[in-house]
């Protein structure tokens, strides 16, 4: 399936009203994509910057699972449908690795640069997820001895670089946490089958030589 070039594509997963509908975009992960999901823990309804997980120092409110827990991830139609159909509002979490893509996340001021410097060149990026403030490239599965050998061959990666790999989770669109709205910056097409994604290594080389060749720095959060 190809991708539609372009810095925005539209949302999907939308209600003819533009409300997301996050239990149409949950299943669409699952059954159609075979994307193993489950609904994350909310944010603190008394302050949406918090989360409403045991951890008073949460740094991820809302955007992480922890009850159910992530070995609980599904492509299981009808228990996605159970979960949401209790807990509409759920954020929508993927366990990343094994057959669902993981991704590659910098801070999103840098992740803006770095995306237009790539189109630049013409590379090829699959969907991009977006918070307020990180954005995650979707990128083949990939090991961690994969990344290990990935990272020890180069001479310097920004330390705020984040790799969500085998083990790993990643809030997916339209979840609403403490972090604010989870959206599409570069949305798949709908279809039947899951979205074509980039192999790990090109996009670290890529991401890495762009924030490089245009000077931006990665603040380290």
């Amino acid at each position: 399936m190809r991708e539609i070039p372009g810095r925005r594509r539209r949302l999907l997963f939308q209600r003819s009203d533009g409300r997301p509908e996050p239990i149409g975009a949950a299943l669409t992960y699952a059954t159609e994509w075979q994307w193993p999901v489950l609904p994350g823990v909310a944010a603190d309804p008394q302050g949406h910057s918090r989360c409403s997980c045991p951890d008073p120092d949460c740094t991820v409110p809302g955007a992480h699972p922890f009850d159910p827990g992530l070995l609980a991830a599904t492509t299981d139609g009808r228990m996605v449908r159970w979960w949401w159909s209790n807990r509409p509002t759920a954020p929508i979490v993927l366990a990343t690795g094994g057959k669902a893509p993981c991704a590659v996340s910098l801070p999103a001021l840098p992740a803006a640069r770095a995306l237009e410097a790539l189109d630049r060149t013409g590379m090829r990026l699959g969907p991009v997820v977006a918070s307020p403030t990180r954005w995650a490239i979707l990128v083949k599965p990939y090991s961690m001895e994969q990344l290990g050998e990935l990272l020890y061959a180069k001479d310097f990666v920004p330390g705020s670089l984040r790799f969500h790999g085998e083990g790993g989770y990643l809030a997916l669109p339209p979840s609403e946490t403490g972090q604010g709205e989870i959206r599409w910056e570069r949305a798949p097409l709908p279809g039947s089958a899951s979205p074509w994604v980039p192999d790990v290594e090109a996009v670290v080389d890529a991401v890495v030589e762009a924030l490089t060749r245009t000077g931006v720095s990665a603040p380290e959060f």
